[in-house]
């Protein structure tokens, strides 16, 4: 019975320290016996420069690379914004999928995977297509965010509308914000790298 007892603290003290242990240093730590053990049996895992021995140290197992994104960019980068917003807001139920695939092609980073993200939700979206609702607005602003170099607050002015149903009629014009985040992708070319609506 004191031996259960024993195993119960230490494994309540385990679990403490497991959670104190993202407050804690940084640094990857030392290996267990049952870790050295392990790669002792394993020689293929020592090495320093392997996948196992790496994922082991740091928690983490290195994938592939993903794949390089290019884009053709904007000759400025409120040229990019702009343009990005523009196609953004501007859709009806039977391109919207190809309209967030294309702006999907033509940015980078964040950015690149919601416009992936929102072409892959929008294809199976039965509700909208059946609907026939369409969004349509202007770019009425687009300013730089004071701070980290690159941010950008774009005002648009958007209607939402629809064939099929009575749902958005009567619907006003409405203001909306977005934030966009641009990087230059070659020298005097720029992409939007990051796509956040505010409201």
């Amino acid at each position: 019975m004191k031996q259960t007892g024993a195993i119960s603290a230490a494994v309540a003290v385990a679990l403490l320290g497991g959670v104190l242990g993202g407050c804690a240093s940084l640094e990857p730590p030392a290996p267990t016996k049952l870790a050295r053990a392990s790669t002792e049996s394993h020689p293929a895992t020592q090495s320093s420069g392997s996948p196992v021995a790496r994922a082991q140290a740091t928690h983490e197992y290195p994938g592939p690379r993903p794949p390089r994104q290019s884009a053709r960019g904007s000759s400025s980068a409120v040229q990019a914004v702009a343009a990005f917003a523009r196609a953004y807001i501007n859709w009806n139920a039977q391109t919207v999928a190809t309209d967030m695939d294309a702006l999907a092609q033509e940015s980078v980073g964040q950015a690149r995977s919601a416009m992936e993200l929102a072409a892959a939700q929008t294809a199976s979206d039965y509700e909208l297509r059946r609907g026939g609702i369409a969004n349509s607005g202007t770019v009425e602003a687009v300013a730089p965010i004071p701070g980290p170099a690159g941010r950008y607050a774009v005002v648009t002015r958007e209607r939402t509308t629809a064939t099929a149903t009575n749902a958005y009629e009567g619907l006003r014009p409405g203001w909306h914000v977005a934030i966009a985040t641009v990087v230059e992708i070659s020298p005097g070319r720029w992409a939007v790298s990051g796509w956040q609506p505010e409201g």
